[in-house]
């Protein structure tokens, strides 16, 4: 931080004194201005911006107290320290509920007095950080990112506007790479709950035991490893929105505790038998048939029911062809800004190329795929050649080429057991979750099994 840059209004009636803040504050590095009263400092500040501004509570004409609710109604953001002779709570807690920072009496303790200043104004800076990365979130994932003119995404866009002004539970049915992360945060910044957090979490990614804290918190000590009190993802998405991501993946064990939270808008965190309300929405998403899994008995009915408030289908790429260029052009433009590319757009027969495929890995495997394009190209237009299709053709080639060169009773055990997944990702289209589902494996087992074949990422 640097010091030169923060400007400080002092504030006291008594010359003396405030001389004495003027010599100290310059000698570590501040900009300074006074005023000798209230209302003089009340005019100052609507006149110019002020990163603090240090205050005598008991002046003549009009006192700290009133010019710091004056103050506030200005700039409602500036840290403003109060300082006193008089140490009084009652004046403290007064100071504190009109929005001072905080109370400082006299004579100062000046280690107390820096180490203040430099906290509020830290303090202020992180919110304006906060508050600007949250506008860069907002607009992130705004409506208008959602590309899309095909009929069922405009009518998807028109859902998101309606059901962000509610409060209500919302789930997201899409196919992996469709983009529900995307419509997630759409939701949420859309909504009246936008200034608070948007907390995003996997529910495949982490073992039942660790979702359970990472949910709902820990106490220190209430297992192996827990050196700290740790809050759960619930509490801090307070006043905001949390993103259970595969929810279809959780335990049923796991799905009473979310059942029981979306019930009483409460967690219990491991550990403790203290219940703490969160004022939280949800949104789930899963790319599997709840409906299905509720008739094979992995899926809690009244679970589905309390997260199925609304509804929402995010249709797979294959099935809106004719967004597939609008996609692609926007990748290409994203991408080339990224990796300092000057590439103007596409040939016709690379558009051919990138329509008449399939994308099993929906949107997210044409992002990987013209991210991929851009960095390897050298021209100044995107040819067929230059769209590199990897994913779904790269598994299909190796397992024939697999099956080609020798029979299956000739292969080793790791062999078999490639193959069978490879198979299986190419009957599932690439689904990962569906095709752990069938193999009977874990979706991290799988990944782990596909970053050792060299497939993945």
């Amino acid at each position: 931080m640097n010091k030169q840059k923060n400007k400080i209004l002092i504030v006291d009636d008594d010359k003396t004194h405030r001389n004495m803040l003027k010599t100290l504050l310059s000698k570590w590095g501040y900009a300074l201005a006074e005023a000798d009263d209230g209302q003089t400092a009340i005019d100052m500040v609507a006149q110019m911006p002020y990163d603090l501004v240090l205050m005598d509570i008991k002046m003549i004409k009009v006192s700290g107290l009133v010019a710091l609710k004056e103050i506030k109604k200005i700039n409602p953001a500036i840290p403003v320290i109060i300082m006193t002779a008089f140490s009084s709570v009652d004046t403290a807690v007064e100071a504190l509920k009109n929005g001072a920072y905080d109370y400082l009496t006299k004579p100062f303790d000046f280690d107390k007095l820096k180490i203040t200043i430099q906290r509020s104004l830290e303090h202020t800076r992180l919110k304006k950080e906060n508050f600007q990365l949250k506008e860069t979130l907002g607009q992130n994932f705004s409506c208008n990112n959602i590309i899309g003119k095909n009929a069922k995404m405009q009518k998807l866009i028109q859902t998101i506007s309606q059901v962000a002004k509610t409060d209500a539970t919302v789930l997201i049915n899409g196919e992996s790479g469709t983009g529900k992360e995307l419509i997630a945060g759409a939701i949420h910044y859309n909504s009246l709950r936008k200034k608070g957090p948007f907390i995003k979490i996997n529910c495949a990614a982490i073992t039942e035991t660790l979702l359970e804290s990472e949910l709902f918190g820990h106490e220190k000590g209430s297992f192996t490893g827990a050196s700290r009190r740790k809050e759960g993802k619930f509490q801090m998405a307070d006043k905001g929105s949390i993103f259970l991501d595969e929810i279809s993946e959780t335990s049923m064990s796991m799905q009473v505790k979310l059942l029981r939270t979306l019930q009483e808008r409460e967690v219990t965190p491991v550990g403790s038998e203290k219940v703490i309300k969160v004022d939280t929405r949800i949104i789930a998403a899963t790319n599997k048939n709840l409906i299905d899994l509720i008739a094979k008995e992995e899926f809690r009915e009244d679970l589905y029911y309390r997260l199925n408030v609304i509804n929402i289908g995010v249709p797979p790429l294959r099935e809106r062809t004719g967004d597939i260029q609008l996609l692609a052009q926007h990748f290409l433009k994203e991408y080339a800004r990224k990796n300092n590319r000057d590439i103007k757009g596409f040939t016709p027969e690379a558009i051919e190329k990138m329509v008449g495929y399939h994308w099993p890995g929906n949107v997210r495997e044409l992002m990987n795929t013209l991210e991929r394009s851009v960095i390897l190209s050298t021209g100044d237009f995107l040819g067929k050649d230059d769209i590199m299709i990897e994913t779904s053709s790269a598994i299909k080639n190796r397992h024939e080429a697999d099956a080609d060169q020798t029979g299956m009773d000739e292969k080793t055990l790791y062999e078999v057991e490639k193959l069978a997944i490879l198979k299986m990702l190419d009957k599932t289209g690439n689904n990962k979750s569906e095709s752990a589902r069938r193999l009977g494996i874990s979706r991290r087992t799988l990944h782990l099994k596909l970053k050792d074949y060299g497939v993945m990422p």
